[in-house]
Order: structure tokens, then C-alpha cells, then sequence
């Protein structure tokens, strides 16, 4: 491999592999979407309708229960999360659990912010703390796909039915891409610029009843600001989870992301979206495993990403990895692939559904090329 090798001669025909944001949904263009409600106030009748349909097609999609409500808030996903850590926790103890670097900001908050003082499970990128050792009488803080190390917990089998304390999951890289069991979250977040494809700015927030219970008994002992308060009169506003949103939102972004959803509506919802994902991760595993150079960061398969797949690269260091993505971009074969800043250096490739699966089996002969290509100049 250390010779130059020809230029591959069929490059992927949507070359965006970012983790974030990440590739538009198959035949989309900002001409296809509705603009009826650009313009006009968020809070007139076309801009609640609009609001509230794209939160019901996120609940048919997701298949979300009734039992959870579902709301769009301000600050995409680290706005939704520190939104709920803002407005729940200090009632009881607080674990967090750390294997990348989201996971980790989520302890900095808890520590540095709120002066709480959390138990903290923390592993290696690439790998999972014990999850067993978890004592559940406390608030738990986590992140169900590590975006950043391509890391998931395997299901939600390790969260206890009679928990005392409440699950609170970052689950950006996850939802629209894994089953969830519901019962076991009362808390979750996530954005649409991921799993989706959407645009940024926006985050949205699931309660699950127990965790309406804490908000609407529980008074934490720091201000909150005004984008972070849930409660009036000591009730749930409710009408934040029918699309009377807290500020003004991007009607242009929920357009994009309700483009999305009907988009994955028409593919069967959930299941057309996993299967997507699935045959996405499914192809690079086949072009990792026919290379001795490419090696998975999350070795353990049963918690390895299908979204965020994290890959090792022999003897790279992160001069040669930003040189690896450098060529791969400039011939528009591969956009966005290198790691995480704060990961070990190596590649990462978006295998969401929005990614088509010709594209990644494109890939490989590329990431042939600028390995060669890039040794070569070394």
C-alpha cells in the first residue's frame, strides 16, 4: 500500500459522510420544501399547525408512546440536555457516564456549573464502562450512541423497571436508528441535523410521566433562564409539547426536518430507516474487514455504532488523518471523515439512513487510494 495506486473511478454519488450535520435525505432540495409559513408568526395558526405536525410525525416515527410527551426547544441537542439537567437535577444523586467527549461535557455541566457532585463511570474511547454497577437510586446521565468515539449501550435491558432515580439519555446519534425501549427512559434529547439530516439550532426533549412528576415537585436551587423554564404555577407548560414553542423557532428548519420525516414515513418509518442504517454499517464492516490497516475503535460488535462508525487507521497520527481527509475532499469523493478533535486519530463515517448504501460500498477503493496517496508523500 505504500505505492500510488490509481484513482478509483466511481466516486460515491452523495460524497457527505459527516457525523454532524449529516447528509440530506435522498431527492432533497430546499425547493421541495413547504414555505407557506415562512414569514408569518410561529404562533399564528400556520406556524402551530406546522409545529405540531412535525411533532407528531416524530412520534409516528420514532413510535414514541403516549405516555411521552415529545417538544421542540432551543439549542439542539446540548440545549435539550442541559435543559432537562437544569430543570431536574439536585433532587437526588447523580451518576454520569462518560466514554466520549459529549458524555464527558455532561460532567463538566453536573460538576462545574450546577456544583453537584456525581459518580462518574468513565471508559477509554472505544469502550463501555460497567454498566452493571450502576446504582439507579441516583439520576443517571448518558449517552446512548457516542457520537464522537462510535460507542452505544447494546438496549436499554441494563436500566431497571423500578429505577428510582430517572434515566436521562443524550440519544442524538440514536433515535430514528435503534429500538427504543421507552419504558426505560424518562428523559431523552436529541437533534434533527443528525439521524435526520436536518439543520441545526433546534433540539428536541422527551419526558416520559416520571419525569413530569419531577418537574412539576421539584424546584432546583439555581436560576433557570427563561429558554429552560418548563413549569408555570408549579404544572408542565404543556404547551410547549403541542408546538407553542419557548422561543422563536426556524420555520425553514422544521420544514427541513418535516421533509425528513415524511421522507422516512414513506420508507416504512422506523424499521426502513434501522434497515438503511444497518446495511450502511453492514458495508463498511465488509471494507474494514478486508483491509489490515483499517481497524473498528469500538472492538465489541454488540456496542459498536451503526450511525457514528469510529475507525482506526494503522500508524496514523492526526497530521496524517487531516492529510487522509484533506485529498479524499478536494476530489469529491469523501467529505468530513476525519475523527473526532478530542478522539484517538482516525477516520469516522456517518452509516445513518440518510446515507445510501452504493455510497458507502464507493467508499472503499477511495480510502485505498488516499491511504497509498498520503504514505507516499510522507
Amino acid at each position: 500500500m505504500t505505492d500510488i495506486i490509481s484513482v478509483p473511478a466511481r466516486k460515491p454519488a452523495r460524497p457527505h459522510f459527516s457525523s454532524g450535520p449529516c447528509a440530506k435525505p435522498p431527492g432533497y432540495a430546499p425547493e421541495k420544501l413547504n414555505t407557506e409559513a415562512l414569514g408569518r408568526s410561529h404562533r399564528a395558526k400556520i406556524g402551530k399547525t406546522r409545529l405540531a405536525y412535525c411533532i407528531d410525525l416524530m412520534r409516528e416515527v420514532l413510535q414514541l408512546p403516549d405516555t411521552h410527551r415529545i417538544g421542540i426547544v432551543p439549542g439542539s441537542d446540548t440545549g435539550a440536555f442541559e435543559m432537562a439537567m437544569w430543570t431536574m437535577l439536585g433532587a437526588r444523586g447523580v451518576t454520569a457516564l462518560a466514554w466520549e467527549s459529549f458524555g464527558e461535557g455532561w460532567v463538566t455541566d453536573a460538576v462545574k456549573q450546577l456544583k453537584l457532585e456525581p459518580t462518574v463511570f468513565r471508559a477509554d474511547y472505544g469502550q463501555l464502562p460497567d454498566l452493571d454497577k450502576i446504582d439507579w437510586s441516583d439520576d443517571v446521565l448518558f449517552t446512548w450512541n457516542g457520537t464522537t468515539s462510535g460507542v452505544r449501550v447494546p438496549d436499554a435491558n441494563w436500566i431497571p423497571a423500578d429505577r428510582e432515580g430517572l434515566s436521562f439519555a443524550d440519544a442524538t446519534s440514536a433515535v430514528f436508528a435503534y429500538d427504543v425501549d421507552w419504558s426505560k427512559i424518562d428523559v431523552a434529547t436529541f437533534s434533527w441535523q443528525k439521524v435526520l439530516g436536518g439543520e441545526g439550532g433546534h433540539g428536541v426533549l422527551i419526558l416520559g410521566p416520571r419525569a413530569v412528576e419531577r418537574l412539576e415537585n421539584y424546584t432546583p436551587a439555581w436560576p433557570l433562564p427563561k429558554v429552560f423554564r418548563l413549569v408555570s404555577k408549579g404544572k408542565l407548560a404543556e404547551g410547549v409539547f403541542k408546538g407553542e414553542t419557548i422561543n422563536t423557532p426556524s420555520m425553514l428548519a422544521v420544514e427541513d426536518a418535516i421533509f425528513a420525516l415524511e421522507w422516512a414515513k414513506g420508507l416504512g418509518g422506523l424499521e426502513g430507516l434501522k434497515a438503511r442504517s444497518n446495511a450502511n454499517a453492514h458495508a463498511l464492516d465488509k471494507i474494514v474487514a478486508e483491509r489490515d490497516w483499517l481497524g473498528h475503535l469500538a472492538v465489541d460488535s454488540g456496542t459498536r455504532s451503526k450511525t457514528s462508525v469510529c475507525l482506526t487507521v494503522e500508524g496514523a497520527d492526526a497530521d496524517f488523518i487531516k492529510k487522509f481527509a484533506a485529498v479524499l475532499e478536494k476530489e469529491g469523493a469523501a467529505y468530513d471523515v476525519a475523527g473526532y478533535r478530542d478522539a484517538p486519530a482516525g477516520l469516522r463515517i456517518w452509516c445513518g439512513a440518510t446515507v445510501d448504501t452504493a455510497d458507502i460500498e464507493a467508499l472503499g477503493p477511495w480510502l485505498d487510494w488516499a491511504y497509498a496517496t498520503v504514505k507516499a508523500a510522507a
